[in-house]
């Protein structure tokens, strides 16, 4: 199992990104890099690898509509190329609200895109001839459309690898199959892993019974806060931290009806609380909606407790699938460090 840490989207970002260069130093094994509507990702990406020898970098995520699908796999080899053969290409659809809202882009066929955006990165980097004409990518641009010059090219550059491994951010039945059928890697969200079977299990299923033996097993990160401690009352303390981010997702993004991340909570078997939490977050009630994300969720999430309690729970992830650990360490960089390294001890 690997030790991976997200970098946010919001914030002192440079600070972050530099205390992830010591962090590299006590085995940490990976960083995933956010953008949402921020900074982008490349960019901190590539100031990432000048800064790091041994460290994956990926993106999660970069969306599947900003950017060309050639452009993605461009980007991808380029990342490849000055880590050293150290990237991970994360992509996910976003949502209509930043799509639509932000890029100006129409927010269509998410599922076949990232399948063609799959399937043209991999052309891309084998620096086949891209000529693409699928339900929801044209290249080059057909007869009639543009000014008519286009025509098939392929890469200039050798990359460095063939295959840049994809990890696809998906949360619902045919995405997370197709993610399971394509991809290198998945990235869940909200993904605890006593109850994550019944909610991903028979997708997952059905997209390995489809999947090429040459990707190799698939990859899943998932995680949450960890903190060794004794201490009861600091371990839900910590845990609390992270109510009003579950809030928001679970209460706010989308509508009712419509909301993914509310889907998830209510078939993990807190049907209850989800609408409870929904129906607050939707009122302007933001604090009552955090304070009604069920404790039992926040604990089974985390990896706060002591020694013995942490590695049951790293035993819990890895037993799910679980092959990339997401750390969202506490404390200052010496405590960040301790934990890193006493967690390397655990899993070895």
């Amino acid at each position: 199992m690997k030790l991976s840490v997200m970098l946010n989207y919001s914030g002192d970002v440079m600070a972050s990104a530099r205390e992830v260069v010591e962090l590299e130093r006590a085995g940490l094994d990976a960083v995933w890099v956010a953008e949402a509507y921020s900074f982008d990702a490349v960019s901190m990406m590539g100031w990432l690898a000048a800064r790091t020898e041994r460290l994956e970098i990926g993106s999660a995520i970069v969306n599947i509509y900003s950017r060309t699908p050639t452009l993605l796999a461009m980007t991808a080899a380029g990342l490849d190329s000055v880590s050293g053969g150290r990237a991970n290409l994360g992509l996910g659809a976003s949502g209509a609200q930043v799509i639509e809202g932000f890029h100006g882009v129409p927010f269509e066929k998410p599922l076949q895109r990232t399948r063609e955006i799959i399937e043209i990165c991999r052309a891309v980097w084998r620096r086949e001839v891209i000529d693409h004409h699928g339900p929801a990518v044209d290249i080059p641009l057909p007869a009639g459309a543009g000014t008519g010059m286009g025509k098939p090219l392929k890469l200039i550059n050798h990359p460095r690898r063939e295959r840049i491994p994809i990890w696809v951010a998906s949360l619902k039945g045919r995405s997370v199959e197709m993610t399971a059928e394509l991809a290198e890697g998945w990235i869940p969200i909200f993904y605890v892993p006593g109850r994550a079977d019944r909610v991903w299990g028979d997708a997952l299923a059905r997209g390995k019974t489809k999947r090429d033996p040459a990707l190799g097993p698939l990859q899943t990160i998932a995680g949450g806060p960890v903190l060794f401690t004794d201490d009861g009352d600091l371990a839900a303390k910590i845990n609390d931290f992270a109510r009003p981010q579950a809030a928001l997702y679970v209460g706010g993004m989308g509508a009712r009806g419509k909301n993914f991340y509310n889907d998830i909570m209510s078939a993990y078997g807190w049907e209850g609380e989800a609408k409870v939490i929904q129906d607050l977050y939707l009122d302007g009630k933001k604090a009552e909606a955090a304070a009604a994300v069920p404790a039992e969720f926040l604990s089974e999430a985390s990896l706060v407790g002591s020694v013995g309690h942490v590695t049951e729970r790293i035993a819990a992830y890895a037993s799910s699938g679980v092959t990339h650990l997401q750390l969202a360490l506490v404390g200052d960089l010496a405590q960040k460090q301790r934990t890193l390294e006493q967690l390397r001890t655990i899993i070895g």
